[in-house]
């Protein structure tokens, strides 16, 4: 696999640098409880933001010739211990052949920082270690890692628009998706009828030239995958109120439908549970495991909202299902959409110039 090396300057990395983690503060402001007492990725700002994913484009080529792609810009931070030689190596590229890193320079002199920037497609997921004076360490500021099959334990990260679970598996999902199919207003039978027909217009010809990284989902338009991603990198420390949770759902549908999946359960199952978790009343809630259903309910609703009306970047409203669903539903008195969201947007969602996010 050969690794495309994007060219990077070095005050860009900086700006990233001076912003999240060279901040003049020693205060663990930024640890809701994902990190050790000696972890120093509790006193920098957002740490999950490195290796900064961002958008790939060519000044010379059209948008969409680079709308498939992310530039991935690794950092190593070497302020404190002042290494000779920084490389990456990770199933991205050839495993080999780590990738080195280069010093990142400020007014001609050197920060103690390293960087490189490769070009990544979006929707995967990768691993990485960083070869530090030839010796192999993970990332110390992503709190990303994964354990791969041998047991190892590695940094990850993610691209853009990635439909692979990371954070919950098939029955928590499931769990999920019918938690927020009540939520979101596509369970009505209208709206639901629009949604089909958003994703059924589209045959799979035209979802690639439209929307190269749509995927077909059911009526939550990707708030499932959205919340998984949102659990495995920016917020993560919530990732332990969903596994219980979803966990003590699951066991309370089951029984009340008498054995029955939860995943097929009937809604009228699932609206009782709600009018439950929202006076904190739940028959059968084992309060030991989590003690507010009604602060779980809350934090779904905010995640439920957000994943169906995001950037489809983030990996929900999957296909802009959700943008056309408002941009029908808000109409003026003329009948033209208050909610032109191709305007804001460049190719191919949408049809602006100057904008490539």
């Amino acid at each position: 696999m050969k690794l495309q090396i994007i060219d990077r300057d070095d005050q860009y990395v900086l700006n990233h640098c001076t912003k999240y983690l060279a901040r003049d503060t020693a205060d663990r402001r930024h640890d809701f409880g994902q990190y050790g007492p000696d972890d120093s990725r509790a006193t920098w700002c957002e740490a999950w933001r490195f290796p900064v994913i961002d958008t790939h484009a060519d000044a010379a080529a059209p948008s969409e010739a680079g709308y498939a792609f992310n530039d991935v810009t690794f950092v190593y931070d070497g302020r404190a211990t002042k290494p000779a030689t920084v490389a990456v190596l990770g199933t991205f590229g050839p495993l080999h052949a780590p990738e080195p890193l280069r010093p990142l320079l400020f007014a001609g002199e050197p920060t103690g920082f390293f960087a490189v920037t490769v070009r990544v497609p979006k929707g995967q997921v990768h691993h990485y270690q960083y070869a530090v004076d030839d010796r192999y360490q993970l990332d110390p500021v992503n709190p990303q890692r994964a354990v791969l099959d041998n047991g190892r334990t590695w940094s990850r990260f993610f691209t853009d628009a990635c439909a692979v679970p990371l954070a919950l598996n098939r029955a928590e999902r499931d769990v999920l998706g019918r938690l927020v199919q009540h939520l979101l207003p596509f369970r009505l039978e209208e709206n639901r009828r629009f949604i089909r027909g958003v994703y059924e217009s589209l045959d799979r010809a035209g979802r690639g030239e439209a929307f190269p990284l749509a995927y077909q989902l059911d009526d939550e338009v990707g708030t499932v995958n959205y919340i998984d991603k949102l659990i495995s990198r920016q917020e993560q420390h919530h990732a332990v109120d969903y596994r219980i949770c979803l966990r003590i759902i699951g066991d309370l549908i089951r029984s009340r439908a008498g054995g029955t999946d939860p995943a097929v359960a009937s809604a009228e199952l699932y609206a009782e549970l709600y009018r439950q978790m929202e006076t904190e009343r739940v028959d059968g809630w084992d309060h030991s495991r989590y003690q507010s259903p009604r602060y779980f309910l809350l934090l779904l609703r905010r995640h439920a909202m957000t994943g169906a009306f995001v950037h489809p970047k983030h990996g929900g409203n999957s296909g802009a299902a959700g943008w056309m669903y408002l941009e029908s539903r808000f109409r003026d008195s003329a009948g033209a959409t208050l909610f032109d969201w191709r305007r804001a947007l460049e190719s191919p969602l949408g049809h602006n110039t100057d904008y490539r996010g």
